[in-house]
């Protein structure tokens, strides 16, 4: 929990997360002149949630929040100085930092397992209204999907989708109240790609954690015909069943675009008489698998919003539920914190792994992954990716890391996963859901609008400020905690039972305004040609 410093001039004007961080947190906009500690005066204002130097550092020093270091000083630092984009860079931090350490004296201690602590189940678990599906399953929603081979069948299959939209056609699905809708998942590749590749792999893969995800009672799949990614391919490599669940076609086996949509209007007209044949009933809370994100992250995200869902995971697992983690450079220079958490070194070295493919992937293309934090998470007061990833860690809570999986890989272990994706969010949603999850859980400092059918998807402020301009799309305000309203136990408590009501049919604000279609966004990794 941060200690939030109380001082004369500017009382709880700032937060202090550790007792070895050379910085503190603007807790509200300051001005110029503010003396923030016994002693130390700002040198300029400085916005909310960005960084103040409370110890004097010289260029190439290391600088520590969370206790941790961010990166180093790229310029003579004062007491009172605004830490930023200016003089705070990871520089020749990038790459290095593995366990054996470098000359530059910078050691990440992966310290595989050494931080596992048992998990303390509870019993009885709690409970959420889910929808019980034949195979054992439970489903947080009921829908109907329709998947895409290739980008050439998005046309149909959207136009199929929208002869079932509520608030164009109402009478199309009054007589079906149990079913949350008919949703066009569509994407822009398929073709073009080598036919054996890892591109065409892992699309393959997610398209098939969509066909076989729980909270779709059936799915067409609807391709044009002549595409590298055959939907006969498709079935046989991904173990797919086509039967009353899974009815795939062709845009040029029925005959053309009209009889296509008419073929697609037609088998959903008789798939919603029995996807309608559906009612929620008692479910423990282990078969809640959760997606944790960040998007448009700010300097409070770590310290609010995160944290808090952590506190949220942990009860989750306490219960027999799932968490997974994504976004592998929005963890970099923070997996340390994870390999410590790892059940076996297997889980460990694949998460090393992971991150010595991303460190790769970047340096050959001549990028880098500090090229995340973004414009707007710098505005947030986020400076370097170190800094975000030990944020963003937060979200795991404490619990043991039972698995690390690839992209859109199902998920086989109860407990907190890792899995390997982007960071940027609809990408690594998409993998997410695909391997299993079907709730998510989102924390915004900035105001990132998201959703992602099938999956309902809930938002946490990180200020009160987000919360206060843009309440009509968040769910829950975290904010409150720096506000001194609520503590971290409380607000834990309080994110872990909205996943239950959440989970039982109550529609969060994403999905009040309708996101969900356009986010589905697969994982483009492979040359197109």
């Amino acid at each position: 929990m941060a200690l939030i410093e109380h001082t004369t001039e500017a009382p709880a004007s700032i937060i202090r997360l550790h007792e070895r961080d050379d910085v503190v947190i603007a807790r509200v906009p300051l001005p110029k002149g503010s003396e923030i500690l016994p002693g130390i005066v700002l040198t300029s204002a400085v916005p909310a949630a960005h960084k103040v130097a409370i110890r004097a550092l010289q260029p190439g020093d290391m600088i520590r929040r969370y206790g941790q270091i961010i990166g180093r000083a790229t310029r003579i630092i004062a007491p009172g100085d605004h830490v930023h984009v200016h003089n705070l860079g990871i520089a020749d931090l990038e790459g290095d930092g593995h366990e054996q350490g470098d000359a530059k004296g910078y050691v990440k201690e992966y310290a595989i397992g050494s931080e596992v602590t048992p998990v303390e189940r509870v019993s009885p678990a709690a409970t959420f209204m889910g929808i019980q599906r034949a195979d054992g399953r439970v489903a947080t929603r009921n829908y109907i999907g329709i998947l895409t081979s290739v980008n050439c069948s998005a046309t149909v299959a959207h136009a199929i989708a929208d002869h079932f939209r509520r608030d164009v056609h109402p009478e199309a699905m009054a007589p079906y109240p149990n079913v949350d809708g008919v949703v066009a998942l569509t994407h822009g590749v398929g073709c073009a790609v080598a036919a054996d590749g890892e591109a065409l792999e892992m699309l393959q893969r997610t398209l098939a954690g969509y066909a076989r995800h729980v909270n779709f009672a059936a799915v067409l799949v609807i391709g044009l015909g002549c595409e590298t990614n055959q939907i006969d391919t498709l079935i046989e490599s991904q173990g797919l069943k086509p039967g009353p669940r899974l009815h795939p076609f062709t845009i040029q086996q029925v005959g053309g675009t009209t009889k296509a949509i008419a073929e697609g209007i037609r088998h959903i007209k008789q798939l919603l008489v029995e996807a309608n044949q559906v009612e929620r009933t008692p479910c423990s809370a282990e078969h809640l698998r959760v997606a944790l994100q960040c998007g448009g992250s700010d300097g409070y995200s770590g310290i609010t919003a995160n944290p808090a869902l952590g506190a949220a995971v942990d009860r989750l697992i306490a219960h027999g539920g799932s968490a997974v983690l994504a976004e592998t450079p929005e963890v970099y220079g923070a997996e340390h914190l994870l390999t410590r958490r790892a059940v076996s070194p297997a889980v460990a070295h694949k998460l090393i792994e992971r991150i010595h493919w991303w460190e790769a992937f970047c340096r050959v293309r001549g990028a880098s992954l500090d090229n995340n934090p973004s414009a707007g998470n710098k505005a947030g007061g986020l400076t370097t990716i170190l800094e975000k990833s030990l944020g963003a860690v937060a979200k795991a809570g404490t619990t043991p890391l039972v698995e690390v999986l690839e992209y859109a890989e199902p998920m086989r272990e109860r407990g907190l996963a890792f899995m390997d994706s982007p960071g940027f969010d609809p990408v690594s949603v998409t993998g997410q859901v695909a391997s299993g999850c079907n709730l998510i859980a989102f924390t915004t400092g900035r105001g990132s609008a998201f959703g992602c059918a099938p999956v309902p998807s809930m938002k946490l402020s990180t200020n009160s400020a987000l919360w206060r301009h843009q309440s009509d799309d968040m769910d829950i305000n975290c904010g409150a905690l720096i506000d001194g309203d609520i503590d971290m136990e409380q607000l834990g408590e309080q994110i872990f039972q909205r996943f239950l009501t959440l989970a039982s049919g109550e529609r969060s604000r994403s999905e009040r305004h309708g996101y969900g279609q356009q986010e589905f966004v697969p994982w483009q990794i492979g040359v197109i040609t």
